[in-house]
């Protein structure tokens, strides 16, 4: 059996604020959804191979005046991790649109990594490999060009 890549499926409160999130925030580009215009039922993201899909919790009409806090605080059990070299300017960029990330930092997994919540209370972290041993080994999992951090 052969899979080629993952897309995780996030629920969310609000199309147009999540999409806003994904798409201008975090710079995915629309790849495929259900319907016209930012307030549809499902849309597809995509981002240099590194895909998410989003889906309304709640049927047209259906949805409460504001989000479930049982529902909000079980998302952030899910945790979506992206590679992102440079770090430092991912930090400024999403505090400057006011996301409250916290400052990059080293797991004890040698990864650098940035983390922060998007809109529904999902987990994302930025990360990339701190040592040249983690590194080499992204050259070899993820086809980067050899290089000396």
């Amino acid at each position: 059996m052969d899979i080629y890549g993952v897309a995780p499926l996030l629920e969310v409160f609000d199309m147009p604020t999540s999409l806003h999130f994904y798409r201008d925030v975090l710079g995915f580009a629309v790849f495929g959804r259900s319907g016209p215009g930012d307030d549809c039922g499902w849309i597809g993201l995509r981002l240099h191979g590194a895909e998410v899909m989003l889906n309304t919790a709640y049927d047209v009409g259906e949805r409460p005046e504001s989000p479930d806090p049982g529902r909000q605080a079980a998302h952030a059990d899910t945790c979506l991790f992206f590679g992102c070299e440079d770090l430092d300017a991912a930090y400024r960029h999403l505090r400057q649109h006011g996301v409250k990330a916290k400052e990059p930092r080293v797991a004890p997994y040698r990864m650098r990594q940035l983390s922060f919540h998007d809109p529904d209370n999902y987990g994302v972290c930025l990360q990339w490999p701190a040592t040249q041993e983690t590194y080499d080994a992204w050259v070899v999992a993820y086809g980067l060009k050899p290089k000396k951090i």
